[in-house]
Formats: structure tokens, sequence, C-alpha cells
């Protein structure tokens, strides 16, 4: 199953290789504010574009209250205060979310990720925290009575190939 160890701040630290063909190398790919998922889910349309589009509401308020969660147990920390003044400067539609002042820790939670080569995969979401909270781990299991298992089947044996159209097209070796 894809699984990954973040932060309460949505900052990657460790996937497994399922998790990284499922949604890409989030620990290494990114830097500065980047580094946190969920700054990324405000500021890229990319990153959103991973959950279809009649989902992506949700999720946004998943992000933010469990971000206020995180917010309310380390006020004073200058990291997570940052993180919130750069977002509510960069995105309306998160300081929109953040002014309703919704809190929420997220232990479970369903999701469907779009993935370009298998389609949108149907997913139960685990979430075990640390006893400060402060770092989670993240289980990601097929959902059922979806596809999702033949999905991740898939994902898993062709791992994080690029079977984009300029392979597909590549010139064929020499008989």
């Amino acid at each position: 199953m894809p699984a990954q160890v973040g932060t309460d701040l949505g900052v990657t630290l460790a996937q497994n290789r399922l998790a990284v063909a499922l949604i890409g190398d989030q620990v290494s790919a990114f830097s500065g504010p980047a580094r946190s998922f969920i700054h990324r889910f405000f500021t890229d349309p990319a990153t959103r574009g991973q959950y279809p589009v009649e989902d992506q509401a949700d999720q946004a308020r998943i992000l933010v209250a469990d971000l206020r969660a995180a917010i309310a147990r380390r006020p004073e920390d200058p990291e997570a205060t940052t993180m919130v003044r750069t977002l509510r400067a960069a995105s309306g539609h998160f300081a929109e979310l953040w002014d309703r002042h919704d809190v929420a820790v997220r232990r479970a939670d369903r999701k469907r990720i779009v993935h370009p080569l298998v389609g949108v995969i149907d997913l139960d979401c685990e979430v075990l925290a640390t006893q400060h909270q402060d770092q989670r781990l993240v289980i990601l299991s097929p959902r059922a009575g979806t596809e999702a298992a033949g999905q991740l089947e898939l994902l898993r044996v062709i791992g994080h190939q690029d079977l984009t159209a300029e392979e597909r097209t590549a010139t064929p070796p020499p008989r």
C-alpha cells in the first residue's frame, strides 16, 4: 500500500515506492514553502489536479481545518505562522477558508487520486500520528468495491516509468 510520513504542516519526510508511483516524489522534488503539500495545493493548479475537480473543495476545507489544528498546538512556531501568512497572501481561497476558523484533526478520510496512467483511484486514507501529532504516517488502501486494488497493482508494476508520448513514438531499435 502507498504510505508516507509527513509533518503536521504537510511536508513529506519519507515515502515508500508505491506512494512515489502514485503521487510523485514529495520528499526531494520541492524546496522552500513548496515543500508543504498544503502550500502547493493552494498555489499550484497541478497539485490540486491530483484530485478530481468535484473533490477539490472538500480537500481544501480538510487541509485548512487540519492546519488550523496544527497551528493551535504551536501558535508561536515561526515556521507555522510564516506558512499561514504566506498562504493568506498567495491564495484568496486559502484566506477565505482560514477566516472560517474551522478546526479538525484528520484520522481517516476517503481520497480519490487522479493518476495520469491508471485514472482515478478510490482510496481509504488512515492517519496515525505521533504523541505530539507533529508527524504522521499516512497509509492509503484500496477502497472496497472499487477497482483501486487493480490500479495499485498496475502502479506497482510500472513504478515511476515515464510513459510519455515522446517515449512511445521513439525510433525503434535497429534490427
